[in-house]
């Protein structure tokens, strides 16, 4: 990595102490910067991506000392908490929401009802795993047989439960719906796809949908870094070592296709024009590869996220504490889904940190036990 990470840290940290502090006047959950901090574009305080600004504020509470983001995470966490009230706007992402929050306001503090919480949230994702081998990505009654790649990212929460309770059911739901996505997600060349349709009844495969890549049968380049850092933390909760082969396919896939200036393009297999950068797809693979690096010793994760992290820092980030959030160029969907295109997404945020947090030692490891 040509930047210093160390540095890179301090200004974003330093970006986030003059801005964030703006959201808690506001008592909201950003999802999205610019002029201003915005609120998710769906669903209130149950979209999915709320518990990533706790988890931002617990990276940069351990990066810096600084109280003031602990405190901030402590409020945003009982914004989400209340949302269990609300229980059918809740999804698969429970995993994303509340492992980022109350697990990781346990892990660090260890206060108990977070604890609860945390648990009652892992209960919630459990209870949507069919048996005929998948958990059940959204409420909707014609997607009842739906099954997504980011999926793989919510399993910590399940590992984490068992390992809380000693309760092997948790463990048990994860490994399930992870051999299901090893088998109907990943390709023969690496790739996966975003979106699977099964039987809900007999559990067979019925199609592929493109979901937030291009078109079916591409390769969204989002779903390809849910998969890498996906199965390398499915690895280190269970050992087993087909997880670990699958996240180095999947990284390869990925490696193959970072583009020369370090950025990532939406979809893998986008046509020329118009341009569709992701930038979340960009950071949130340079923590996944960073990680593998720690499992394998390989350089060569070590150095891919480096050119990632180097692309996000000289050609994406705005330092400026006059515009909110960091990383510009985020895009949730390739079809533009009204979830933002070429913006800044607080998600892109949170895995940059982590990534950067990974490389100076202050990373709490929120998605591991």
């Amino acid at each position: 990595m040509r930047n210093n990470a160390v540095d890179i840290l301090r200004r974003a940290a330093e970006k986030y102490r003059a801005t964030a502090p703006l959201a808690a006047e506001a008592d909201m959950l950003p999802y999205r910067g610019g002029a201003r901090w915005m609120e998710s574009p769906f669903d209130g305080n149950s979209w999915w991506t709320g518990g990533f600004w706790p988890g931002l504020m617990w990276q940069l509470w351990k990066a810096t000392g600084d109280d003031w983001f602990k405190g901030e995470a402590l409020r945003a966490e009982d914004l989400l908490t209340a949302e269990f009230r609300t229980f059918n706007k809740l999804n698969h992402d429970v995993g994303f929401m509340y492992l980022l929050s109350c697990g990781a306001h346990f892990k660090l503090l260890g206060d108990e009802q977070a604890r609860t919480d945390a648990l009652h949230a892992a209960s919630l994702l459990m209870g949507r795993f069919n048996p005929a081998g998948y958990i059940r990505a959204w409420n909707e009654p014609e997607r009842v047989g739906y099954a997504i790649i980011d999926c793989l990212m919510n399993l910590s929460l399940l590992f984490w439960a068992s390992d809380m309770t000693g309760d092997p059911r948790f463990s048990h739901v994860a490994r399930a719906h992870a051999d299901t996505t090893l088998k109907a997600f990943v390709r023969a060349d690496g790739s996966v796809c975003h979106i699977v349709e099964f039987d809900p009844q007999t559990g067979a495969m019925v199609r592929e949908h493109g979901g937030q890549g291009y078109a079916e049968g591409t390769a969204w380049s989002r779903g390809q870094a849910w998969a890498l850092h996906g199965f390398a933390l499915a690895y280190e909760n269970t050992g087993d070592e087909r997880y670990l082969t699958a996240s180095r396919r999947v990284a390869a896939f990925f490696m193959d296709h970072i583009r020369p200036d370090g950025l990532t393009d939406c979809d893998f297999l986008q046509p020329a024009s118009p341009e569709r950068i992701d930038s979340i797809a960009g950071a949130c693979a340079a923590s996944g590869l960073i990680e593998l690096n720690r499992i394998t010793g390989e350089d060569i994760y070590l150095a891919a996220a480096g050119k990632l992290l180097d692309g996000l820092i000289d050609h994406c980030c705005d330092f400026s504490k006059d515009t909110f959030g960091l990383l510009q160029k985020c895009t949730a969907s390739y079809h533009d889904d009204a979830a933002g295109v070429h913006t800044n997404i607080v998600y892109g945020d949170y895995f940059f940190i982590e990534a950067l947090a990974k490389l100076v030692g202050t990373d709490p490891m929120l998605w591991r036990r």
